[in-house]
């Protein structure tokens, strides 16, 4: 497959972004550093630097200040990635040990504290306070995310309403964040700053309801984790709340006692179920129509290559295996 253009744009943006996370990961602090550069090296799509990176570039704005902003955006990914794992007790990420399996939980959720502080100091070296304001909120949502996704744990009566919520404050929040900064950087109007948070907020929804789906429907080697993770977490996704409505009572009745006893051991009814009532292809073509609401967005952002780059990027993230 050819590489896709929105890679191809930025590649020495990227490299240039690594660069400044090796050097922000530097502590005097032994296990800091050894924590930070296990997670960081695994490394992962790193959407969210690119997304800074491409907002910022399709608005006339490149160099230093953008590469430290797409850094500190992915430090804020790897805390929560971070906290994620500890939360979740997952032992596998990106088919590698997690990093609480392998540390422990405490140097875990310490180390996450670290990228988030460091993060933090990052931005204030941009002496901009529209951009820490965006971060402020954007963290504080986030965790409020996390808590809504652990009150959902088990609950067969989470609305597919309730289930977006937590998707647009846990995942998506940090999307629009990483588009809108971008867009600051640049000195952006503020209808488009504006357009590029929707875009991002949109992105980052459907890119999550992938993930779900993938769940079920994906290759353990190819996305890195366990099938059935989440089901094993006894989290309501999207395919499971769809077949909880509109399977066949039968179906129906198995995803919500899977789901109450949050175990992975009756995953293959549950994907049984799952497919039998079109749950899975219900939830991409959901995914479908967030990616195209995130073009729709881009509206007022002008023609360029880098444009194209952010429209393919939209439809990308809905056409995946991992």
């Amino acid at each position: 497959m050819s590489t896709p253009l929105f890679r191809t744009l930025i590649a020495d943006d990227m490299q240039a972004v690594d660069r400044v996370i090796r050097a922000r990961l530097h502590s005097d602090v032994v296990l800091i550093r050894q924590v930070a550069e296990y997670i960081i090296s695994a490394g992962g799509k790193r959407l969210r630097p690119v997304l800074t990176l491409l907002s910022g570039r399709a608005l006339g704005h490149g160099g230093e200040q953008l590469h430290e902003l797409a850094a500190m955006i992915e430090f804020i990914h790897t805390a929560t990635l971070l906290h994620d794992d500890v939360v979740d007790e997952s032992d596998l990420r990106r088919g590698r040990e997690t990093a609480n399996a392998l540390f422990g939980n405490a140097a875990s959720v310490l180390v996450g504290d670290f990228l988030y502080t460091r993060a933090f100091q990052m931005m204030v070296t941009t002496r901009n306070m529209d951009i820490l304001a965006v971060m402020a909120e954007a963290t504080n949502i986030i965790a409020e995310g996390e808590v809504l996704q652990l009150l959902n744990i088990g609950n067969t009566d989470v609305t597919e309403d309730e289930y977006l919520r937590v998707i647009k404050y846990k995942t998506a929040k940090l999307f629009e964040a990483s588009a809108r900064v971008g867009a600051l950087s640049a000195g952006a109007s503020a209808e488009q700053v504006q357009a590029m948070a929707e875009y991002g907020m949109y992105l980052g929804t459907a890119f999550q309801i992938i993930d779900d789906v993938l769940d079920y429907s994906g290759d353990a080697d190819t996305i890195g984790k366990s099938l059935g993770d989440d089901l094993a977490e006894g989290k309501p996704t999207l395919p499971l709340i769809y077949t909880m409505r509109n399977g066949n009572p039968e179906a129906s009745a198995t995803v919500r006692e899977a789901l109450e006893h949050a175990s992975r051991d009756r995953f293959q009814d549950v994907l049984a179920a799952v497919q039998s009532c079109g749950a899975l292809d219900y939830a991409r073509a959901e995914a479908v129509k967030v990616a195209e609401q995130a073009v729709a967005a881009l509206a007022p952002i002008p023609e360029s290559d880098t444009r194209q780059a952010l429209v393919e990027l939209a439809r990308l993230s809905v056409d995946r295996s991992a």
